[in-house]
């Protein structure tokens, strides 16, 4: 069953392809405790989120990026 559920995803477009994968990772990420980070990536969002705390008017929202990109 796996193989030919993977077989009709590949014949998707790429941009469905891209759109299921964004669905399952939003079904994952909708389940508490269900991602794990390891100590290097605690230690970078640690970092980042520093580092946008002294400059809080570096970044651009999520919708200015797509628009910038052109999603």
């Amino acid at each position: 069953m796996a193989k030919e559920l993977l077989e009709e995803v590949l014949g998707l477009s790429v941009s469905e392809r891209i759109d299921l994968v964004q669905d399952i990772w939003d079904s994952i990420a909708e389940i508490p405790g269900s991602l794990e980070l390891d100590e290097e990536q605690k230690k970078e969002l640690r970092s980042r989120l520093t580092y946008y705390r002294a400059h809080p008017g570096s970044g651009i929202s999520w919708d200015d990026l797509k628009q910038k990109i052109g999603l």
